[in-house]
């Protein structure tokens, strides 16, 4: 399938939850199928750490049936397409900002209204991050939500997960050319360590002994590649947004899940060191109307996006298929 080019919704000025505003905001989309005559069949897909509306095209086809659905994938701020920190007129958390998920739903509410005339969904579907804003969705809009699909993603971020992600933002703002609120310099070994950092959560050690190239080599070639046509204020805004997620705000999450509308669909890898099964099958347990849901897979983290692989995309297809027909 032909991936269509990435749009640009533009919002104005956008202020966010943290008190700060973006001047000229926008929000990078693409669309995937046709809208249909009562506008009945939009499904969202928000973007996880680090992609690009493009990168997830993929699910159209293997996951979501692009003849039945009209597939929206909506980029959240910081990801270098939606309004971020490398566009100018945004800061860092040193200076205050920090782009909330809150602030991703409100802007994808807007694309939804004001370019799809759309005010209900059948669904939002979503991977790690993209799971995290299908939730928020979720507690912010019930109105709007009719089911939500959260792979390799949780309600609030874990305490063990916060570490992982600190020690990313640590990799980067230990580099040299880092001055406290940004970077003199490209920081090739910052980037290095992160990578490195990354890709050491990202799959499970029997994937890592299947590899035939040493895995420093594989880090150099497949992942190094990938965070740097990031501009690493971005991938560190990214960061203080997973960092800061918590759909309870602090308070008691369970009773926020008890209050949840939409019917669910929580998949879980059994070897996910990010989003592990245990904390997944907490907050499904919490959930008033949800199926729980185990891949099994050496991919860990990874097959909640298996882009390359079929055994875990016919798996997803499934758990959505179910969850729509259901």
């Amino acid at each position: 399938m032909s991936v269509p080019a990435t749009e640009l919704f533009e919002l104005g000025d956008v202020p966010l939850c943290c008190g700060h505003t973006i001047p000229a905001a926008r929000l990078g989309f693409l669309q995937i199928g046709t809208l249909n005559a009562d506008r009945s069949n939009l499904v969202l897909v928000p973007t996880s750490y680090g992609a690009r509306p493009e990168d997830l095209a993929w699910l159209a086809g293997p996951v979501l049936d692009p003849e039945r659905w009209c597939i929206v994938i909506a980029g959240m701020f910081g990801n270098g397409v939606s309004s971020s920190p490398s566009h100018g007129g945004m800061g860092l958390a040193e200076q205050g900002w920090v782009l909330h998920h809150a602030d991703n739903v409100a802007a994808q509410l807007r694309l939804l209204q004001e370019r799809f005339g759309v005010s209900r969904l059948p669904l939002i579907y979503g991977w790690s991050m993209g799971a995290q804003q299908a939730y928020q969705w979720a507690v912010r809009q019930p109105d709007w939500v009719e089911r939500i699909c959260c792979v390799c993603g949780t309600a609030r971020t874990s305490p063990h997960n916060r570490l992982f992600l600190l020690s990313l933002r640590q990799a980067l703002t230990a580099d040299p050319h880092w001055t406290g609120s940004g970077f003199r310099g490209v920081p090739e070994q910052g980037l290095r360590t992160y990578a490195l950092i990354y890709a050491s959560w990202a799959a499970s050690q029997p994937w890592f002994r299947s590899l035939e190239e040493p895995v420093e080599q594989h880090v150099e070639e497949r992942w190094l590649p990938l965070y740097r046509r990031h501009d690493p204020r971005d991938l560190i805004a990214m960061l203080d947004t997973w960092l800061a997620h918590d759909v309870a705000d602090g308070g008691d999450l369970n009773q926020v899940l008890k209050g949840l509308q939409a019917r669910a669909a929580v998949v879980a890898c059994d070897r996910d060191l990010y989003f592990t099964v245990e904390d997944m099958a907490a907050e499904a347990a919490a959930l008033p109307d949800a199926d729980f849901h185990v891949l099994r897979s050496t991919l860990g983290h990874r097959a909640g996006n298996p882009h390359s692989s079929p055994p875990e995309q016919q798996w997803l297809r499934q758990i959505v298929e179910q969850l729509l027909d259901g």
